[in-house]
């Protein structure tokens, strides 16, 4: 069966260090836009970054610029979202999506330029406390 599964999260200190892992279980991550995002009890949902393998495109929202990288290795079939300086303000659950499949592979306004997600993974949880 087709699906992502994301990794990675933890509690951490204020000003310090996780990577996320999203890996295509079932599917090749081409011609997909590939999107992290955060969710937050009582808000909505945050396009943090996302990463195109269509025309190699990258977005990050302008709360993490400098602090967050998106990658992809293509031959493991996993994007990863490296977070440092991390903030309590950056807690929340994080998952990673694709666009619906046969639609635009963009990133231009992360995940909000999408018709539709596609594939989702189930999220992993970022806590930045002392």
């Amino acid at each position: 069966q087709s699906q992502l599964v994301d990794s990675g999260g933890g509690l951490v200190q204020p000003g310090g260090s996780l990577r996320l892992s999203c890996a295509a279980i079932g599917f090749s991550l081409d011609s997909y836009a590939i999107g992290w995002f955060r969710q937050v009890p009582g808000k909505e949902r945050e396009d943090i970054s996302c990463i195109s393998t269509r025309d190699g495109s990258i977005f990050y929202a302008d709360s993490v610029k400098d602090r967050f990288t998106i990658s992809i290795d293509n031959a493991k079939k996993t994007v990863y979202l490296q977070m440092i300086g991390l903030k309590p303000e950056d807690t929340g659950l994080y998952y990673c999506a694709t666009q619906l499949p046969g639609t635009p592979a963009r990133c231009d306004r992360g995940g909000s330029g999408w018709s539709a997600i596609g594939y989702s993974g189930q999220g992993t949880q970022v806590t930045v406390s002392s």
